[in-house]
């Protein structure tokens, strides 16, 4: 039988601390979501000003980037360059980049989803707040 790591609550608040403080230090109002490996939601936090939206595509792009060990920008990279039946895969919403995961020796233990912003610049508080751990 294998051992894997897993997410303590103390690694998902780190790395929410650092997606907020990197939001915050650029003033973008977004909401952060980290879920598990299964893409089960462990954490949503909505920071102020941030659209109610956000709060359904934060851990939409989460669960996407966790189930596929993938950042979410690979699928949509993949619909924009033409293959569109890969919206029809179950499972899996939040095909927009800004969902990254959580890899620890090739071993993917969650993901980080963010929205509010650009996307690139969801990216950039997801990888802010994984790089806390």
């Amino acid at each position: 039988m294998k051992t894997k790591p897993a997410l303590e609550l103390s690694d998902i608040k780190r790395i929410a601390a650092a997606a907020e403080a990197e939001a915050l230090q650029n003033n973008w109002a977004v909401t952060i979501a980290v879920v598990d490996d299964g893409g089960h939601l462990l954490w949503l936090q909505r920071l102020d000003g941030a659209a109610a939206l956000s709060a359904h595509i934060a851990p939409a792009k989460a669960h996407t980037a966790a189930l596929g060990r993938r950042e979410s920008k690979a699928y949509e990279d993949m619909i924009n360059g033409g293959r569109s039946s890969f919206l029809s895969v179950p499972a899996i919403g939040g095909m927009l980049e800004g969902g990254v995961p959580i890899m620890k020796d090739g071993v993917c233990l969650g993901a980080v989803g963010v929205s509010g912003v650009k996307s690139t610049e969801d990216a950039q508080i997801a990888r802010a707040g994984i790089a806390a751990l």
